[in-house]
């Protein structure tokens, strides 16, 4: 089929969500499912929650990191293209160091 992706959307710079402090005092955990449009730019474009966490504070959390997110896009014919992944954010409060 030619119009095939032929390189998927890589990662280029994805600072780490921040765990925002009330989730963590209340012991909130899970995994927040992104669906994510990556622009030819490689910048986001429509970023989505596909899968909620259970909190709106994580899933907040994820989306707003996602979208500092810089891709490398994905390409078809050499040439840059935008394209829909989905990313799982997950947060642990055994990953969260004191402050």
């Amino acid at each position: 089929k030619g119009a095939e992706v032929e390189v998927l959307p890589g990662y280029l710079r994805n600072p780490t969500p921040i765990y925002p402090r009330p989730a963590r005092e209340r012991g909130e955990e899970g995994t927040v499912l992104l669906e994510v449009e990556v622009l030819a730019s490689g910048r986001c474009g429509v970023v989505s929650v596909m899968r909620s966490a259970g909190s709106e504070l994580l899933d907040q959390a994820a989306v707003q990191a996602v979208r500092q997110w810089v891709f490398k896009p994905a390409r078809r014919w050499r040439q840059a293209v935008p394209f829909w992944v989905e990313i799982p954010i997950t947060f642990r409060l055994v990953d969260v160091g004191e402050d």
